[in-house]
């Protein structure tokens, strides 16, 4: 029946597997396979019927019956990773109570801590991940030296490092001591290891980073290590912005 059918790209991000544009980039390269045949850009096919494989793995197309939306609170030492072969610590293993496939929404470094998202609802990951949309992140960066006026007019400035141009990054001073400062950054991009990057642009060692909000979902008393479900009030101030 044509009510199951749905564009590829959107049943790759419904599913979780890859964003809508990453998908038509994985058709272009021949990675994708419906019923053992070349996957064409735009086609529509059925989770329900069709076999769907991705670099020669079959998919498992069932999907997620009730969304969930998850908020941890990682701490370091824990990867972002479905799996690590190194049997190293993943952020996912502090959910052992959550049974259905759900994946983080962006990352946060080995060292990293602070908000996490998870969810097993690929549109609502890449509205929020998604450029575009320029959802903003903020982060408590505890650095080394204490910083001056310079360097902090510097951070708040256009930046090019190492041949990536940079989003301007909102940075204030929230408190400072002798020997170290603490930053409260403000980005609307997600480069791999933005601010750890910037702060290096200017001789700044991380002694830790924290993130405490995304949007307007704030960290709050969350203890490290400890997850909950967001409400129906938090998931809706998401998708309030018109990404949905």
């Amino acid at each position: 029946m044509r009510t199951n059918l749905i564009r590829i790209n959107k049943a790759f991000s419904v599913l979780g597997i890859m964003s809508r544009r990453a998908t038509e980039t994985a058709i272009k390269s021949g990675r994708i396979k419906v019923n053992s045949k070349l996957a064409q850009i735009g086609m529509q096919i059925n989770l329900q019927k069709d076999t769907i494989e991705l670099d020669g793995t079959l998919i498992k197309t069932k999907v997620p019956e009730e969304p969930i939306y998850i908020m941890l609170n990682k701490p370091r030492g824990y990867l972002c990773t479905a799996k690590d072969e190194q049997g190293r610590k993943i952020a996912r293993s502090l959910m052992p109570n959550i049974k259905e496939r759900i994946y983080n929404i962006g990352r946060l470094d080995k060292n990293s801590e602070g908000l996490l998202l998870f969810t097993n609802d690929g549109e609502f990951a890449n509205s929020i991940m998604h450029p575009k949309n320029k959802i903003t992140k903020e982060y408590k960066v505890t650095v080394t030296p204490k910083i001056t006026k310079e360097i902090l007019v510097g951070l708040n400035s256009q930046l090019s490092i190492d041949g990536e141009n940079l989003a301007p990054a909102t940075v204030t001073i929230a408190k400072e001591y002798e020997d170290r400062t603490i930053l409260d950054f403000v980005i609307t991009q997600g480069k791999n290891r933005q601010i750890r990057r910037m702060c290096q642009a200017f001789s700044l060692e991380v002694k830790k980073l924290k993130r405490i909000r995304i949007d307007q979902l704030k960290l709050g008393t969350l203890a490290v290590g400890k997850y909950r479900h967001l409400t129906e009030q938090e998931v809706m101030s998401f998708k309030r912005g018109g990404w949905q």
